[in-house]
């Protein structure tokens, strides 16, 4: 079987570097490395999946040359508006798309036991969310933070723009039963920690992943481009390529 063939963009970037230091090991290669800003339509005829790890404001044109080849599409980027992100689930109609916030799968099993914590545990517990990140990355929360938030908000039937309180200051006063509270930490070389805290009455509940190397990340994501491909047109999650 030949190793699937990426169009890799974003490859300058530091997920970009180490999806291709870990494409051999992969059973993959990257046919053609390209950074924001580059026409994908020379190279994408080459390739058989397209990885996204560049910057959201690419999403139309990454989309839009996916459409034009009917290649199946990785989507790694994080930060995306609601814009950006219609684009993408609009593209979804007409071509096999994974859009995850992170590729880990010890991040995903994060997802699932969050989702069974939050129904088991009922609405009794708080619920407070903490990630922290290297001093470079420019969105916040993190796609993670906001998947986790997210899957709370429909555990809880929640509404995200209402319910989620982005840090606190001042005199906020008593802390609602409908809240569910984001902090983000910024500093140092800090590759992703993420805490979802379930707190009650006399006990407190924390479901904690660490990343300590991007390797993790690269490795999923050519885990869901090897799986993308050949799969009908949907918008699929890293879940889904884990079968969990």
């Amino acid at each position: 079987m030949k190793p699937v063939r990426v169009l890799l963009v974003g490859a300058k970037g530091r997920m970009g570097q180490a999806i291709a230091a870990a494409a051999g090991a992969a059973d993959a290669v990257v046919a053609a490395g390209l950074d924001q800003g580059d026409d994908l339509s020379p190279q994408i005829g080459g390739c058989d999946v397209v990885i996204d790890f560049s910057h959201p404001s690419a999403a139309a044109d990454v989309c839009r040359a996916c459409l034009e080849a009917g290649k199946p599409l990785v989507v790694g980027t994080t930060g995306h508006s609601e814009k950006e992100r219609a684009l993408v689930e609009k593209a979804a109609k007409s071509l096999p798309i994974v859009f995850s916030p992170n590729f880990s799968i010890g991040v995903n099993a994060l997802f699932w036991l969050t989702r069974k914590a939050a129904g088991m545990l009922g609405p009794d517990f708080d619920l407070e969310i903490v990630e922290a990140h290297h001093r470079l990355k420019k969105d916040a929360p993190s796609g993670t933070a906001r998947k986790l938030a997210e899957i709370l908000c429909e555990a809880r039937q929640l509404d995200y723009t209402k319910n989620v309180a982005h840090g606190r200051e001042g005199l906020p006063g008593e802390r609602p039963s409908a809240e569910i509270g984001m902090h983000s930490i910024r500093g140092g070389d800090v590759v992703g920690d993420h805490t979802v805290t379930f707190a009650g009455r006399g006990e407190r509940l924390e479901l904690t992943h660490k990343a300590s190397s991007r390797e993790t990340f690269a490795a999923g994501a050519l885990r869901a481009a090897k799986w993308v491909v050949g799969r009908p047109p949907g918008l699929y999650s890293m879940e889904d390529v884990l079968g969990l």
